[in-house]
């Protein structure tokens, strides 16, 4: 028989289910996937498991919610790889995530402050496309954003932005409240809202002319990556007991 990962307790893949409310099945997944380590196996073929697999499914389990599945099995699979470098590579690399989305969530706000009023057309003025009006094209728009011309074509179609046409050329040309727009729609995106969800929020803004529209929404971006940051720091700790008993281990 392969030496056991740590003396102790032997546990059955049930009493690792029971646990956490998972299915024997799961565990065994689990183990295949690499998240568990290898466990050693009874005679008659039966898996026994230790303390040391239930401290990793325990920390697999606590690095989800922050981490993401994928992630989160990346960072166990590292650990019981010995690459523990790597693992904490991830581990940081959630982190600066969740900096980068907490200064996006800044950015909107800034932005959002700074919304003019767009005051509604006077009775009787003209409808006609602002082909006198300054603008930019698709092109520089998106470089400007960093995304692809036919994202701004799918928001387009979206109600997200709506560009006028070049009477000349054809070309759509952004003014400066579609520009805004197109900021507002790339930064939402970036916090995990979707097209559905993004339109009414503009269209409400350019209707108010400011940002009270979106007060519930950016109060529950603020929860919901609170939320995050907790849960890393949850994950962190049990990821660290378990490299504890790894080390204890070795």
């Amino acid at each position: 028989m392969a030496q056991n990962p740590q003396n102790g307790k032997r546990l059955r893949p049930v009493d690792l289910a029971r646990a956490h409310g998972l299915s024997t099945q799961a565990v065994r997944n689990y183990e295949a996937d690499g998240i568990l380590p290898a466990a050693d196996r009874t005679p008659h073929g039966y898996r026994t498991y230790t303390p040391l697999h239930a401290a990793a499914l325990r920390a697999f389990l606590a690095l989800v919610p922050g981490h993401g599945h994928r992630t989160a099995t990346s960072i166990m699979r590292a650990v019981n790889q010995g690459a523990t470098y790597e693992a904490l590579r991830l581990v940081d690399e959630s982190h600066a995530q969740l900096l980068d989305d907490r200064q996006t969530l800044r950015a909107v706000e800034r932005a959002l402050r700074d919304l003019a009023p767009t005051p509604p057309p006077e009775p009787g003025a003209d409808a006609t496309p602002r082909s006198g009006v300054a603008g930019t094209f698709i092109g520089p728009l998106a470089g400007r954003l960093g995304i692809r011309p036919a994202t701004l074509r799918t928001w387009e179609r979206a109600g997200l932005v709506s560009p006028r046409r070049d009477p000349r050329t054809g070309y759509r040309v952004y003014d400066e409240a579609d520009v805004r727009d197109a900021h507002m729609a790339h930064q939402l995106r970036r916090g995990g809202y979707l097209l559905e969800q993004i339109a009414p929020l503009i269209a409400q803004v350019r209707a108010a002319g400011g940002p009270e529209p979106l007060a519930t929404a950016l109060r529950d971006w603020h929860a919901r990556l609170s939320a995050r940051g907790r849960a890393l720091l949850t994950g962190a700790a049990e990821l660290d007991a378990y490299l504890r008993l790894c080390e204890d281990r070795g």
